[in-house]
């Protein structure tokens, strides 16, 4: 429950509890049936499986599927065996490798189709101890672990890297530092390695390696530990559990955001030799463990039950000291300035890659004039200069929904030329290449999409080609989800944050829609209106609590806007403008250090310009005398 205070003519808001601050929390899950250790994990918290593993007395065939509140046995592997790599979802999956108790390591690999395992192409080189990271049981990439011969002392630790694409593996670039057992998430373009052992000596690692798709790059180490799990992205991950030296089990649990690691809530119970899956930093699953245990614990951020700190919100911790998100003057005065032209003029663009850092923008399609020619073009920003990379496979404009990074971005619908229905093609980026994927459940036009990466986002709303769609789907990588419908259908709408967490604001049905909704991973809600009801217009902003809205189109007059709204989670509030009105534009980047690109402005032709949108939201502590 929240109160309001009048304090000398500021309203401020008070809650009954202090809101949370870049945190989550592990709670319990549903126990598995049998209990296990050294056992492989892919899918994410809600869609998960556990396979095979150590019991006691030997290694285990049962596979486990979980549902977000309890595990349910499914079809055994063909071969019983721990230690394996494995990529995938709960319904298209791969696991590689492994060992049985007292035997040597081996080569076999199984493929999972949602309800049976089919033994496949042997890896090149025989391991156990491995790790993987990948998207379906078609594109996985395998890599450490040990190899033979398993006598005491003598095991031989391996960086071998091995891709694989459907039908046969591929050995590619080796990690810097051959291991095993240390923790592996990703998808087979975009993977990490973090921490391990290797052996011997028993010397257990901090070094962290990120996969391009040919080769490991060192990046920011973790604290030293091995026999631990892992979930993510390249851009959001999260490791958690393992054996620190000298050999205690600790519950150390980190964040990764793309370039950093920050140590955040530990496990509620200590876990080694356990399993691990995961979207994201933000949602994560962890299960089994060391002394065959059935224990699941369950990452959420921020936990369900406590508010979340907003922008701009001001509240009082411990009696002394005042404390608030984002400076109070901060945001409002933040600036607009001038970047650099695109190579190619455009609007309606076919996707933007939402969640890529305002240096590292990356924009898809649109099409040249109007209603066409549409386009194939991708560009990459670095901050200073626009750089052509690979096309796209089918040109496209009319808006089809894109998000994710420049490292790992997709492309779903929008309008090819000359077709009359919407486009169904659905595309993924690697950071170097588009390759098709999965068509989403509904083909549309004219709307948008949010997420962290290529293998985690979703789309809302649009129009299908008859009519304007309330529809929202979720993207895991492998297949789309359709989800609970947002309140209002609409169609040349915006979205920002995560899957479990983002607002749908604006857009298009008989009038221009003021209406914004936000959505908690279930369910959307309708919240504060928008003070301009727009189509067509660019936003910025990684969660439902803090983006900007800038530009678009209405009527009457104005049609072309420059206006800019911020959100703060509760209200909008107008702040600077754009320099040019436009709409159809392309946005992404944070609510502190935003991009806007291209897009038609009131004067034809189409738009190269580039506008920069740097403020200051740095947290404020005021101490109270």
């Amino acid at each position: 429950m929240a109160t309001y205070k009048e304090i000398k003519g500021v309203t401020v808001q008070t809650l009954d509890e202090d809101p949370v601050e870049n945190v989550g929390s592990w709670s319990s899950g549903g126990a598995l049936n049998t209990g296990r250790s050294e056992n492989a994990g892919v899918g994410i918290l809600t869609a998960a499986l556990s396979v095979g593993g150590n019991t006691s007395p030997g290694a285990t065939a049962v596979v486990e599927q979980y549902n977000g509140t309890a595990w349910t046995e499914v079809g055994d592997l063909n071969t019983a065996r721990r230690n394996m790599g494995a990529g995938g979802t709960y319904t298209s999956s791969i696991v590689a490798g492994g060992d049985t108790p007292g035997s040597d390591e081996v080569n076999v690999v199984e493929t999972w189709d949602g309800s049976s395992w089919t033994e496949t192409t042997d890896l090149n080189t025989a391991r156990k101890n491995l790790r993987g990271a990948g998207a379906s049981n078609t594109a996985t990439v395998v890599f450490g672990g040990q190899i033979p011969p398993n006598s005491p002392g003598t095991a031989t630790d391996t960086g071998v890297t091995e891709l694989w694409n459907g039908s046969s593996w591929t050995e590619t670039g080796d990690l810097n530092t051959g291991r095993h057992s240390g923790a592996g998430f990703g998808i087979s373009t975009a993977a990490i390695m973090a921490g391990g052992q290797s052996n011997p000596p028993d010397s257990k690692q901090a070094a962290t390696e990120q996969f391009n798709g040919s080769s490991w790059t060192e990046i920011a180490d973790i604290s030293v530990r091995s026999l631990i799990s892992g979930a993510g992205t390249t851009t959001s991950g999260l490791v958690f559990g393992g054996l620190a030296p000298p050999g205690s089990a600790v519950a150390t649990t980190e964040s990764w955001d793309g370039s950093s690691w920050t140590e955040v809530n530990d496990m509620a119970t200590a876990i080694y030799k356990g399993a691990g899956c995961g979207a994201s930093s933000l949602s994560a699953l962890s299960f089994g463990g060391h002394g065959y245990v059935t224990t699941t614990q369950e990452w959420e951020f921020p936990p369900a039950t406590q508010a979340k700190l907003k922008e701009g919100m001001i509240f009082l911790s411990g009696s002394t000291t005042l404390k608030g998100f984002g400076k109070a003057a901060g945001i409002p005065a933040a600036t607009w300035a001038s970047g650099a032209d695109t190579n190619t003029a455009r609007a309606y663009g076919g996707g933007y890659a939402d969640h890529a850092p305002q240096t590292e923008a990356f924009i898809y399609g649109g099409s040249v004039a109007g209603a066409g020619p549409q386009l194939a073009q991708s560009e990459n920003y670095n901050g200073t200069a626009w750089t052509e990379v690979n096309d796209l496979n089918t040109a496209r404009g009319e808006r089809g929904a894109g998000s994710g990074t420049y490292g790992s971005a997709f492309l779903a619908g929008g309008q090819v030329q000359g077709e009359p229905a919407p486009a169904d093609e659905h595309e993924q980026w690697n950071g170097s290449s588009w390759s098709e994927a999965t068509e989403q459940n509904t083909d549309r036009r004219d709307y948008h999409g949010n997420g962290p990466s290529g293998d985690s986002g979703m789309i809302v709303a649009g129009y299908d080609g008859s009519t304007y769609v309330a529809n929202t789907e979720i993207w895991n990588g492998s297949s789309w989800t359709e989800v609970a419908d947002v309140n209002t259908a609409r169609y040349a709408n915006g979205t920002i944050g995560s899957t479990t967490d983002s607002i749908c604001a604006g857009g298009r049905t008989s009038s221009y829609v003021v209406v914004n909704e936000s959505w908690d991973g279930s369910s959307w809600s309708e919240v504060a209106d928008m003070s301009t009801g727009r189509q067509s217009y660019t936003m910025s902003g990684h969660t439902s609590t803090l983006g900007f809205v800038a530009s678009g189109y209405k009527s009457p007059a104005p049609n072309y806007l420059t206006n800019v709204e911020l959100w703060n989670g509760s209200s909008w509030t107008e702040i600077n403008d754009v320099s040019t009105a436009r709409t159809g534009g392309g946005g992404g980047g944070t609510a502190a250090a935003g991009i806007m690109a291209t897009g038609n402005p009131s004067s034809s032709p189409n738009s190269q310009t580039t506008e920069e949108f740097t403020a200051d939201a740095a947290l404020s502590t005021v101490t109270v005398s």
